[in-house]
């Protein structure tokens, strides 16, 4: 058993605590993502070398999805999987798989030039949110507050790599100033925390200067949560959620590789544990 990582965040140090405290129980070994490379047409030795669960903890999306790529291809079982990381981490993708399986989500529209993304907006209504498909800790989000705000940062936007040119709007949702994460490990909802927004930024991101307070784990809540990570498969997710005020809750995002440093500091809940505790299970099944 193993965990993979780019970055050493107070998420991936609790995880390695976690480990040592089950030492009678798991060989956990990590490996630093930076440091590693593969033999795609030969290397046949992925599960000696990582053992048969891997944890994925990357934060880059392109290097998590590839590596999770290579270590399946060599037989590994990856928490959580490429199908997971391939599709969370895209929120085009991650919206239709949503929206398929009936979650309730803030309106959505795709256009792919300056002119369609403008009459998309009109349809849609202002204000509005402009978000990149591939992105996080609320980076290159923009409050489009009328047409004129639109056209300035989508003229922005034109100028950048092509990425940047596929336009996910959204609609801005009437809420409180916060919203929900929640973190699911296999069929529950473990915890969960208030992100709210302190500052007259309207982003709660944490990464931001949110702050954050506990929430009671509801059975709307958990219902809800599972129910949107299931298209993903079983694994581990952060689930963000927005209280809007004329349709309830409503599931914005599902994270892959998630944070969970505020949920466990506010809730008091071992989400370390509960995450080695889940590839044990997996590595008997």
């Amino acid at each position: 058993m193993s965990m993979v990582y780019d970055l050493v965040r107070l998420e991936e140090k609790t995880i390695i605590e976690a480990a040592k405290k089950r030492s009678d129980k798991i060989d956990f070994k990590i490996f630093d993502s930076k440091d590693l490379y593969f033999d795609l047409t030969e290397d046949s030795k992925i599960q000696e070398r990582f053992g048969s669960v891997v944890l994925q903890r990357c934060a880059s999306y392109f290097r998590n999805l590839h590596l999770t790529a290579a270590l399946e291809n060599g037989g590994a079982r990856v928490v959580n999987d490429l199908n997971s990381a391939l599709i969370t981490g895209n929120k085009l993708f991650m919206t239709i798989s949503l929206v398929k399986q009936g979650i309730p989500t803030p309106k959505t529209k795709i256009a792919f030039t300056r002119d369609a993304a403008l009459k998309a907006l009109e349809e849609l209504g202002y204000p509005a949110v402009l978000k990149p498909t591939i992105g996080s800790w609320g980076r290159l989000v923009a409050l489009l507050n009328d047409v004129d705000a639109a056209k300035s940062v989508i003229e922005d936007r034109e100028e950048m790599f092509p990425l940047y040119h596929v336009y996910y709007l959204q609609e801005k949702v009437k809420r409180p100033p916060r919203d929900i994460r929640a973190i699911v490990v296999g069929d529950r909802t473990v915890a969960a925390i208030y992100r709210i927004s302190t500052t007259n930024d309207w982003r709660t991101n944490t990464a931001r200067g949110g702050k954050s307070e506990n929430l009671k784990i509801t059975k709307e809540l958990d219902d809800l949560c599972v129910k949107a990570s299931r298209p993903f498969g079983r694994g581990i997710y952060g689930v963000d959620l927005m209280e809007s005020e004329e349709n309830g809750l409503l599931v914005h995002e599902v994270n892959n590789t998630t944070e969970f440093k505020n949920v466990m500091a506010q809730s008091g809940v071992d989400i370390p544990g509960m995450i080695l505790d889940f590839m044990i299970e997996g590595s008997r099944d």
